[in-house]
Protein backbone atom coordinates (compact mmCIF):
# COMPACT_ATOMS: atom_id res chain seq x y z
CA UNK A 1 0.00 0.00 0.00
CA UNK A 2 1.37 3.06 -1.06
CA UNK A 3 1.46 5.66 1.89
CA UNK A 4 0.10 9.22 0.70
CA UNK A 5 2.30 11.83 0.78
CA UNK A 6 1.84 15.49 2.67
CA UNK A 7 -1.28 17.70 0.84
CA UNK A 8 -0.31 19.45 -1.54
CA UNK A 9 2.68 17.91 -2.54
CA UNK A 10 1.25 16.54 -5.77
CA UNK A 11 0.18 19.59 -6.92
CA UNK A 12 3.53 21.23 -5.83
CA UNK A 13 5.35 18.41 -8.01
CA UNK A 14 3.21 19.20 -10.85
CA UNK A 15 4.30 22.96 -11.19
CA UNK A 16 8.08 21.84 -10.65
CA UNK A 17 7.45 20.02 -13.53
CA UNK A 18 6.03 22.60 -14.90
CA UNK A 19 8.30 25.10 -14.94
CA UNK A 20 11.34 22.70 -15.45
CA UNK A 21 9.88 21.55 -18.83
CA UNK A 22 9.16 25.24 -19.49
CA UNK A 23 12.84 26.06 -19.04
CA UNK A 24 14.06 23.52 -21.04
CA UNK A 25 11.44 24.61 -23.88
CA UNK A 26 13.36 28.07 -23.39
CA UNK A 27 16.78 26.73 -23.87
CA UNK A 28 15.79 25.10 -26.88
CA UNK A 29 14.59 27.76 -28.15
CA UNK A 30 17.09 30.31 -27.44
CA UNK A 31 19.98 27.56 -29.10
CA UNK A 32 17.14 27.64 -32.17
CA UNK A 33 16.85 31.36 -32.37
CA UNK A 34 20.83 31.39 -32.52
CA UNK A 35 21.61 29.24 -35.59
CA UNK A 36 17.90 30.07 -37.34
CA UNK A 37 16.83 33.66 -36.45
CA UNK A 38 13.77 34.23 -34.35
CA UNK A 39 11.43 33.58 -37.10
CA UNK A 40 12.65 30.06 -36.85
CA UNK A 41 9.34 27.77 -37.17
CA UNK A 42 8.05 26.56 -34.11
CA UNK A 43 7.34 23.45 -35.66
CA UNK A 44 11.37 23.48 -35.23
CA UNK A 45 11.19 24.39 -31.77
CA UNK A 46 9.42 21.60 -30.93
CA UNK A 47 11.01 19.03 -32.72
CA UNK A 48 14.20 20.04 -31.01
CA UNK A 49 12.36 19.89 -27.69
CA UNK A 50 10.89 16.67 -28.22
CA UNK A 51 7.34 17.76 -27.72
CA UNK A 52 4.20 18.66 -29.30
CA UNK A 53 3.71 22.14 -31.24
CA UNK A 54 0.42 22.07 -28.50
CA UNK A 55 3.08 22.11 -25.95
CA UNK A 56 4.82 25.08 -26.82
CA UNK A 57 1.70 27.11 -27.56
CA UNK A 58 0.07 25.85 -23.42
CA UNK A 59 3.44 27.48 -22.56
CA UNK A 60 3.83 30.58 -24.93
CA UNK A 61 0.67 31.27 -27.10
CA UNK A 62 2.39 33.93 -29.31
CA UNK A 63 5.64 34.34 -30.89
CA UNK A 64 6.22 37.22 -28.86
CA UNK A 65 5.32 35.80 -25.58
CA UNK A 66 8.10 33.39 -26.65
CA UNK A 67 10.64 35.54 -27.54
CA UNK A 68 10.34 37.85 -24.52
CA UNK A 69 10.35 35.02 -22.59
CA UNK A 70 13.59 33.56 -24.23
CA UNK A 71 15.43 36.62 -23.66
CA UNK A 72 14.38 37.00 -19.89
CA UNK A 73 15.44 33.59 -19.79
CA UNK A 74 19.18 34.52 -22.05
CA UNK A 75 19.53 37.83 -19.73
CA UNK A 76 18.77 35.04 -16.06
CA UNK A 77 21.62 32.75 -17.70
CA UNK A 78 23.69 35.48 -18.29
CA UNK A 79 23.78 37.61 -15.01
CA UNK A 80 24.09 33.87 -12.98
CA UNK A 81 26.85 32.94 -15.55
CA UNK A 82 29.19 35.52 -14.27
CA UNK A 83 29.68 34.50 -10.44
CA UNK A 84 29.70 31.34 -11.82
CA UNK A 85 32.41 31.64 -14.48
CA UNK A 86 34.85 33.11 -11.96
CA UNK A 87 34.48 30.37 -9.58
CA UNK A 88 34.94 27.78 -12.45
CA UNK A 89 37.81 28.97 -14.63
CA UNK A 90 39.80 30.38 -11.43
CA UNK A 91 41.40 33.02 -13.97
CA UNK A 92 38.83 36.15 -13.99
CA UNK A 93 40.21 36.94 -17.47
CA UNK A 94 39.61 33.23 -19.14
CA UNK A 95 35.60 34.46 -17.23
CA UNK A 96 35.51 36.97 -18.73
CA UNK A 97 35.89 35.96 -22.29
CA UNK A 98 33.63 33.32 -22.07
CA UNK A 99 31.06 35.21 -20.59
CA UNK A 100 31.63 37.87 -23.57
CA UNK A 101 30.82 34.39 -26.09
CA UNK A 102 27.37 34.11 -24.50
CA UNK A 103 26.67 37.79 -24.77
CA UNK A 104 27.53 37.68 -28.32
CA UNK A 105 24.99 34.63 -28.50
CA UNK A 106 22.34 36.80 -26.67
CA UNK A 107 22.95 39.56 -29.08
CA UNK A 108 21.36 37.32 -31.99
CA UNK A 109 17.95 36.99 -30.28
CA UNK A 110 17.98 40.69 -29.28
CA UNK A 111 18.44 42.16 -32.30
CA UNK A 112 15.34 40.41 -33.43
CA UNK A 113 13.28 41.69 -30.72
CA UNK A 114 11.63 45.13 -31.86
CA UNK A 115 10.45 43.02 -34.93
CA UNK A 116 9.04 40.35 -33.25
CA UNK A 117 7.22 42.36 -30.43
CA UNK A 118 5.68 44.41 -33.29
CA UNK A 119 3.99 47.39 -32.16
CA UNK A 120 4.53 47.31 -28.40
CA UNK A 121 7.40 49.61 -28.10
CA UNK A 122 6.94 50.26 -24.45
CA UNK A 123 7.58 46.48 -24.00
CA UNK A 124 10.64 46.77 -25.91
CA UNK A 125 12.12 49.58 -23.95
CA UNK A 126 10.98 47.88 -20.64
CA UNK A 127 13.04 44.77 -21.91
CA UNK A 128 15.90 47.10 -22.84
CA UNK A 129 16.16 48.31 -19.10
CA UNK A 130 15.85 45.77 -17.67
CA UNK A 131 19.21 43.69 -19.65
CA UNK A 132 21.19 46.59 -18.84
CA UNK A 133 20.36 47.11 -15.36
CA UNK A 134 20.57 42.94 -15.14
CA UNK A 135 23.83 42.99 -17.15
CA UNK A 136 26.16 46.04 -16.38
CA UNK A 137 26.71 45.40 -12.82
CA UNK A 138 27.74 41.80 -14.02
CA UNK A 139 30.43 42.87 -16.27
CA UNK A 140 31.67 45.55 -14.44
CA UNK A 141 32.30 42.42 -11.67
CA UNK A 142 34.19 40.23 -14.14
CA UNK A 143 36.34 43.59 -15.10
CA UNK A 144 37.51 44.42 -11.84
CA UNK A 145 38.20 40.45 -11.01
CA UNK A 146 40.23 40.70 -14.23
CA UNK A 147 42.23 44.02 -13.35
CA UNK A 148 44.54 44.96 -10.45
CA UNK A 149 42.86 47.75 -8.50
CA UNK A 150 45.83 50.29 -9.76
CA UNK A 151 44.37 49.83 -13.44
CA UNK A 152 43.53 53.20 -14.45
CA UNK A 153 42.75 52.58 -18.19
CA UNK A 154 40.02 50.78 -17.60
CA UNK A 155 36.36 51.16 -19.38
CA UNK A 156 33.20 50.34 -18.07
CA UNK A 157 31.14 47.14 -17.91
CA UNK A 158 28.36 49.98 -19.98
CA UNK A 159 30.91 51.19 -22.50
CA UNK A 160 32.60 47.09 -23.09
CA UNK A 161 29.29 45.74 -23.61
CA UNK A 162 27.87 48.51 -25.88
CA UNK A 163 31.37 47.93 -28.27
CA UNK A 164 30.78 44.32 -28.56
CA UNK A 165 26.92 45.09 -29.52
CA UNK A 166 28.58 47.11 -31.95
CA UNK A 167 30.48 44.36 -33.41
CA UNK A 168 27.36 42.18 -33.57
CA UNK A 169 25.45 44.34 -35.92
CA UNK A 170 24.64 42.64 -39.03
CA UNK A 171 27.45 39.91 -38.18
CA UNK A 172 24.26 36.98 -38.43
CA UNK A 173 23.78 37.81 -42.16
CA UNK A 174 27.17 37.03 -43.06
CA UNK A 175 29.24 34.10 -42.88
CA UNK A 176 32.26 35.47 -43.38
CA UNK A 177 31.90 37.67 -40.43
CA UNK A 178 33.30 36.36 -36.64
CA UNK A 179 31.24 38.56 -34.13
CA UNK A 180 32.52 36.21 -31.48
CA UNK A 181 36.13 36.28 -32.44
CA UNK A 182 36.14 40.17 -33.15
CA UNK A 183 34.72 40.33 -29.46
CA UNK A 184 37.45 38.06 -28.06
CA UNK A 185 39.90 40.60 -29.06
CA UNK A 186 38.33 43.66 -27.78
CA UNK A 187 38.00 42.18 -24.20
CA UNK A 188 41.43 41.09 -24.76
CA UNK A 189 42.59 44.77 -26.11
CA UNK A 190 40.56 46.79 -22.98
CA UNK A 191 42.16 44.24 -20.41
CA UNK A 192 45.59 45.33 -22.07
CA UNK A 193 44.80 48.68 -22.19
CA UNK A 194 43.60 48.88 -18.61
CA UNK A 195 46.93 47.13 -17.56
CA UNK A 196 48.98 49.79 -19.32
CA UNK A 197 47.01 52.65 -18.38
CA UNK A 198 46.46 53.60 -21.75
CA UNK A 199 42.78 55.09 -22.92
CA UNK A 200 42.37 56.25 -19.77
CA UNK A 201 42.55 60.41 -20.97
CA UNK A 202 41.76 59.67 -24.40
CA UNK A 203 38.24 58.05 -24.31
CA UNK A 204 35.58 60.46 -24.17
CA UNK A 205 32.85 60.54 -21.21
CA UNK A 206 30.13 57.84 -21.84
CA UNK A 207 26.47 58.91 -21.80
CA UNK A 208 24.47 56.55 -19.79
CA UNK A 209 21.69 58.05 -21.19
CA UNK A 210 21.80 56.36 -24.19
CA UNK A 211 21.76 52.34 -23.99
CA UNK A 212 24.16 50.16 -25.62
CA UNK A 213 24.08 50.57 -29.43
CA UNK A 214 23.56 46.77 -31.15
CA UNK A 215 22.67 45.75 -27.82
Amino acid sequence: MTTPGPAGSAPRAKRVDARRNEQTLLEVAAAVFVTDGVDAPVRLIAERAGVGMGTIYRHFPTRPALVAAVYQHQVEALAQAGPSLLRESGDPEVALQRWAVGFVDFLVTKHGLAGALGSDKEGVNTLHQYFVDRLVPVCDALLDAALEPEATGRVSGYMLMRGIGNLCIGGGNDPHYDAARLAALLVTGVLAGARHGRGSDTIAPEDDSNPPRGT
